[in-house]
Formats: C-alpha cells, structure tokens, sequence
C-alpha cells in the first residue's frame, strides 16, 4: 500500500505556531491530515524527510518527558536534528534577555520549541526570532498536545464535529487549549471545575466565540456530573502542575470531589474515552481502574504527540 503524496502547499501562513487561538478551524483540519498522512506513511516504513539539513533549538526552562523526546524524534524521523537546550545551557537562565536570545538563535538554527512558564516569554521570543518559533508549553497554553488530542479523537471517533468532551479538574494551560480547539473543530466542551480554578476569562470568551461560530458549545459547570454527562471524551490533568508545588495541600483538598473514578464516569456515553495529556498521579485526579482500563487511550494520545508535531515542524520549518 502506498499513501497518497504530502501536498508542497504550506497551511500555516504564519511564522509561528504559539496558540491554538491563532489557528482557524479549517486549518487545525489540515494540519490534522497532514498529521495522518505522516503517520500513515512513517508506519508503512516510507522515508518523508522534507527537513533535511534542518536544525530545531529546544529551549527546556521546564522539563518534560513527552516534549523532549517526541520533538527530538520527530526531527530525526523528518530528517533534521534538534539540539535540547536546558535553562543551564544557555545564557536566557543567566541574565541574558529574550531577545538577544532569540536574535542569537535565529542565526544558528531553523526553529525554536521552547517549553516555558511565562507565555509572555514565548510571544516575545517569537516577536524577536526571525525563524519560526513552536510553543511546547506555558503555563497558559499547551497548543502541542491540544493537537495531539484532536489526532486521537479523530482516529478513534471518526469525526470531531457533534462529540462532547468534558474536561474535569483545573482551568489550567490544557483546559486553555482544549477549549479553543473544541470550539474551533465542533465539539462541545464542558469543564467541571471548584470556585477559584476556573480558566482564564479571556480564553473562556474567545473559546465562546469559536465555539459559535462552529455550532458547537463552550460552558463552565461546578458539579463534574453535570460537565461529564453524556460526554464522548473526559479529560483530566494534574491538580497540581509544575511550579505549583506550594499548593499542593490546597489543591488535593480542593478537587477532590473531582476525581475521574468509576461513578463519575457512569454519567457519560458508555463508549466514552479518557484521555490524559501525561503524567497522571493515579488514585489523585483520576483512579487507576480509569486510567488503565479498556476506555483509556493515553498512550495511544502520547503517541501522537510525536505525529502531530511532526506536521507543525514540516509545515513551519519545510
């Protein structure tokens, strides 16, 4: 079997790749079939090497297991390379600013990933670089992954427009993303969430917006049945994400009413699928029999972490 050519034509017409806020519906779509064609042809054994020569500067001031790895092999898959740059390896730790930082780079290498905490770091890198710059996360979105999710809905259900995903936990970075690619693509999203966690205003309007432009619905619900009822896909996250160590006390007393256990699961479809962007403190946010059990796709979604980066490094840097 051979898989259809990959279209020369670039779908982002933009330098960066920072928010799914910045991304139109259609293009998420395109972008998602590249992402498969990709795949298709990487798993069949077909060479697609449109980065040869290439080099992607990794810039970590977080760590990650799943960013690291699948950036670095995806490069390699793309025929390029790509250099991990913690925050000790350069100068941007040691006093020196975002901008020489991204005008230094932008001398050296093809491309940026940077996984940050400051969002405002990224979009000012990205200002500065004249090459194209990828957000691996910030503590206000994680656009990689919202991608990655899409890829494994769309695989396992088919479709994405008329789905419901139901998002139980903190309105942080992920819950940020998964909004506006739910509202973008035709799913409806519902977050269940305690007073005081809710997402990012802003992000909810804009979410809202999206949301009615693609027919679909964006809502915030304090009962996790009410957010998880009749929901196709649930999604949760860590209650305490990096840099929020301090808070843990608080944050385990706050949520755990939110736990993705087998009750609360009762109330979606039966054929639901819990997804987790990785990595899960089980019998915290969700409880092992979930995670591990038949409806759970989160290694198959780790897995195209890998998949679907690959079409946003062959589209930005090919």
């Amino acid at each position: 079997m051979t898989i259809a050519s990959i279209p020369a034509a670039k779908i982002l017409q933009q330098k960066d790749f920072l928010s799914i806020a910045d991304i139109s519906g259609e293009k998420i779509t395109q972008l998602l079939k590249l992402a498969k064609l990709i795949k298709a042809k990487h798993t069949l054994g077909e060479k697609y090497l449109p980065l040869q020569g290439k080099t992607l500067g990794m810039i970590f001031e977080k760590s990650s297991t799943r960013t690291r790895v699948s950036f670095e092999v995806g490069m390699l898959q793309l025929g390029g390379h790509a250099l991990f740059l913690s925050s000790n390896d350069i100068q941007l730790g040691r006093g020196e600013t975002v901008s020489d930082t991204a005008k230094v780079l932008s001398q050296y290498v093809d491309g940026i990933m940077i996984r940050t905490f400051e969002h405002e770091k990224v979009t000012e890198l990205a200002a500065e670089a004249s090459i194209p710059v990828i957000n691996g996360l910030t503590d206000l979105s994680h656009p990689c992954q919202a991608m990655a999710d899409l890829l494994t809905i769309q695989e396992i259900k088919g479709t994405l427009k008329g789905l419901k995903m139901a998002y139980v936990g903190d309105g942080n970075n992920m819950a940020h993303s998964l909004m506006m690619a739910c509202g973008k693509t035709g799913i409806d999203f519902a977050i269940g969430c305690p007073e005081g966690y809710e997402p990012n205003s802003q992000i909810v309007e804009l979410a809202k917006e999206a949301a009615a432009k693609s027919g679909c619905k964006s809502e915030i619900c304090r009962d996790p049945k009410d957010a998880v009822k009749d929901a196709d896909i649930i999604y949760s996250d860590v209650w305490t994400s990096m840099g929020q160590e301090d808070e843990n006390e608080i944050r385990l007393k706050a949520f755990k009413e939110y736990q993705i256990n087998s009750e609360l699961v009762k109330h979606a479809k039966e054929d639901y699928i819990f997804l987790h962007c990785l990595p899960a403190h089980r019998e915290e946010e969700v409880t092992g029999d979930i995670i591990d059990g038949p409806n759970s796709a989160v290694f198959h979604q780790a897995g195209n972490r890998l998949h679907a980066q690959k079409a946003i490094l062959a589209d930005l840097l090919g």
